[in-house]
């Protein structure tokens, strides 16, 4: 019976817990204890007795109710009381542990999606993520989905799903992939990275996807099926290369790519109500009044056709992306003022 009652449902419960509320009443009605039977003293008594509580403002008096109190009331509401304790802990436990493992339905929208897994990369990939986030006034949750076989590894931090495919609607569904701003595609095999990244823009082709490759020549395959996912290759051989000529480079862009101290790099895309302006206008204004420096722009948020060192008569257009140096990242920028 004990095994029976800790695997009941909840509506077994809910009946039960009513059947004993009503033979308790009948009982002390029939017992004559007309101070516990009322139908607010009654409710009050039985939830301060039925969960050991006992204020002991209200008690039977005779020894009828007594008795019933003491072997019917006692016992059987004590039992209730633990086994509904016990079933809310082990599904808040069933929930813990479904959110550590990643096997929980998320419910998010314009969340930052992390597909993929490469230990201390990822790792890393994440701390600068949550640091990058520090800054905004919106801070999208970050969710970070994987094959393999973990558990969370920043609980409390992100949110974690775990797939047995990255091309499957189930599976993917739990992580919102269709309510995503932003898809980041980084495994190390890069097929999987390609065929994830066609299925991501096949699902949510209104999200900024991100894809990493190892191998270039992917690169451009993807870009000829998906010309607005942005794919960043692998540039350690290029750094050493540029740094060998060149030396402090690899110091300069990485304190470019760094969220932690001195300059580094930013970007924004100008707003479809903006005026016309000019490669000089932004220059000038930028350096003037936000003491940052202009780098180059995408236009239209092309990242394909960037335009770096742009000439200063070079005209700018709304949804334009603009890239800038700067020591933060800055907010509520005055395009008519840049204009002037």
């Amino acid at each position: 019976m004990v095994q029976y009652f800790s695997e009941s449902r909840w509506y077994t419960i809910i009946v039960l817990t009513l059947v004993y509320g009503l033979t308790s009443f009948a009982l002390l009605m029939a017992a004559g204890e007309t101070a516990l039977t009322s139908e607010v003293e009654f409710i009050y008594w039985l939830a301060v007795t039925a969960s050991t509580v006992g204020y002991g403002d209200l008690s039977p008096v005779t020894t009828t109710g007594k008795v019933i109190v003491a072997l019917y009331v006692i016992p059987v509401g004590l039992s209730i009381f633990a086994m509904v304790i016990g079933r809310v802990a082990a599904w808040v436990s069933d929930q813990w542990q479904k959110g550590l493992t990643g096997m929980k339905n998320l419910h998010v929208k314009n969340h930052i999606l992390v597909i993929g897994w490469n230990e201390q990369k990822t790792l890393l990939l994440l701390d600068l993520l949550l640091k990058e986030r520090e800054d905004l006034a919106d801070k999208p949750d970050i969710v970070l989905c994987v094959k393999a076989d973990i558990t969370n590894p920043l609980p409390g931090q992100i949110e974690f799903v775990h797939v047995e495919s990255f091309n499957k609607d189930p599976d993917m569904d739990r992580a919102c992939i269709a309510d995503a701003g932003v898809i980041l595609i980084d495994n190390p095999q890069d097929d999987v990275t390609l065929t994830t990244a066609l299925y991501c823009t096949n699902r949510n082709p209104n999200a900024h996807q991100v894809a990493y490759f190892t191998d270039d020549s992917l690169v451009s395959l993807l870009q000829t099926h998906c010309p607005n996912v942005e794919c960043t290759p692998s540039v350690a051989v290029e750094m050493l290369a540029k740094s060998v000529f060149d030396p402090g480079s690899s110091m300069l862009h990485h304190d470019l790519l760094s969220v932690d101290a001195g300059q580094a790099q930013f970007s924004v895309a100008l707003p479809d109500n903006c005026a016309s302006l000019t490669v000089g206008d932004v220059f000038i204004g930028l350096k003037q009044q936000y003491d940052a420096i202009f780098i180059g722009y995408a236009p239209g948020g092309i990242y394909q056709k960037m335009v770096v060192n742009p000439d200063f008569n070079d005209t700018l257009s709304p949804k334009d992306t603009l890239f800038y140096i700067a020591g933060s990242r800055i907010y509520n920028i005055d395009w008519a003022k840049l204009a002037q």
